[in-house]
């Protein structure tokens, strides 16, 4: 779901990020504050004060974003769901939990305090920019006005019974807590996000026939990642549940092919890369691994060097980005492919190694379980 992330900040032990995505819907709040929405309810004032509104609001919005997703990782942390932080992306944040929800009753109180957070904030925005009035310049009531106003929208807009929309979570709590089957629940809420994500397409397609362009853009774009998120999220926990459990030592390859530190870097790309197509290679000296190499080390070589640069010189060295235990899940295994960009683990025992699972394998694994429990209910 996301690309390359950067954090910015600890709170309350929460490590807040944002996607590089976020940068440009950064960009996109802030041009249109500052070329539609200020100029049209702030009449008068300078475009240079309209730009410095516009990025007044848009840093506004992502600090509501962030106080919102808090709330949820708060709440998480109150269940003993093991939470990595919050990601702010290109439309929002997220929690990251490491696991899905222990049971319908925190799902639900997860799900309501987001929308309650953020119109709490609505008020006490809104209650600065009427306090204020006449107090502050135009346009420091104007961004308080704003933020009012936008987070009272996100919260309603967040109501909808739609996921991963936190109404949609509340829907998935209720339908898990009647049924005791939180992938039937998912299924059910998933396709309402789904349809609701198309519809938001539809409005915005609409909007801008008819000359709205700024917010057909919007619709469109917000409608676009709604239907994905909707899909990833039932996606996402058919995967969880499945590999859950699953020891990674059931599917690893236990006769991995291995270089020596000694090989040259030619040696390396015509004789193994080329011919086994692989990414990732351990380094293994006298039956000890002693690191891996993948294709990003090798183009940092220059070719001209290739014959007398080694495997060793280029090597990185083992570490809980590139090595899982056997007995671990294969959901881990999972996540820290995911995290990393790697589509090879190394399994190890110490300093010894014992196979390599392959993103291939657990794509293998997840299609197989997929195809004998189609049919099978739920």
């Amino acid at each position: 779901m996301f690309g390359r992330r950067i954090t910015l900040f600890t709170l309350f032990g929460f490590a807040v990020r944002i996607d590089l995505s976020w940068v440009f819907i950064a960009i996109l709040v802030s041009w249109s504050l500052s070329v539609g929405y200020f100029p049209f309810h702030d009449r008068g004032l300078s475009t240079q004060t309209y730009w410095l509104m516009g990025i007044a609001g848009a840093v506004g919005l992502f600090l509501s974003i962030v106080v919102h997703e808090l709330a949820h990782s708060l709440v998480a942390r109150k269940f003993g769901m093991p939470m990595k932080g919050i990601t702010l992306f290109i439309f929002g944040g997220v929690s990251e939990m490491e696991e899905e929800p222990s049971s319908a009753k925190a799902e639900l109180l997860m799900a309501v305090v987001g929308p309650v957070t953020s119109m709490g904030l609505a008020l006490v925005f809104y209650g600065i920019a009427r306090l204020t009035a006449g107090a502050w310049p135009e346009a420091v009531n104007g961004v308080f006005a704003y933020l009012g106003m936008i987070n009272g929208i996100l919260a309603i807009f967040n109501l909808v019974p739609a996921f991963p929309l936190d109404g949609g979570r509340v829907l998935r709590a209720v339908l898990w807590w009647s049924r005791k089957n939180i992938r039937w629940a998912t299924r059910i809420t998933s396709t309402i996000g789904s349809a609701f994500g198309i519809f938001l397409i539809f409005l915005g397609l609409v909007s801008l026939f008819t000359g709205n362009i700024i917010g057909g853009i919007w619709w469109v774009l917000i409608g676009i990642f709604l239907q994905s998120a909707a899909k990833m999220g039932y996606q996402q926990l058919i995967t969880r549940r499945i590999l859950e459990g699953e020891p990674v030592r059931r599917f690893m390859k236990t006769d991995p092919v291995t270089v020596a530190p000694r090989t040259s870097i030619r040696d390396l790309v015509e004789n193994y890369i080329y011919q086994y197509h692989y990414k990732l290679f351990p380094v293994v000296e006298g039956g000890r691994l002693v690191g891996c190499i993948t294709t990003r080390e090798v183009k940092n070589v220059p070719r001209d060097e290739w014959d007398i640069r080694t495997v060793a010189e280029a090597a990185t060295s083992c570490s809980a980005d590139n090595t899982i235990g056997p007995d671990a899940d294969a959901m881990q295994a999972l996540s820290a492919m995911s995290r990393t960009g790697l589509s090879r683990l190394m399994v190890t025992e110490g300093n010894r190694l014992v196979g390599i699972i392959a993103l291939k394998d657990l794509i293998r694994l997840l299609s197989l379980k997929v195809e004998l429990e189609e049919g099978g209910g739920e």
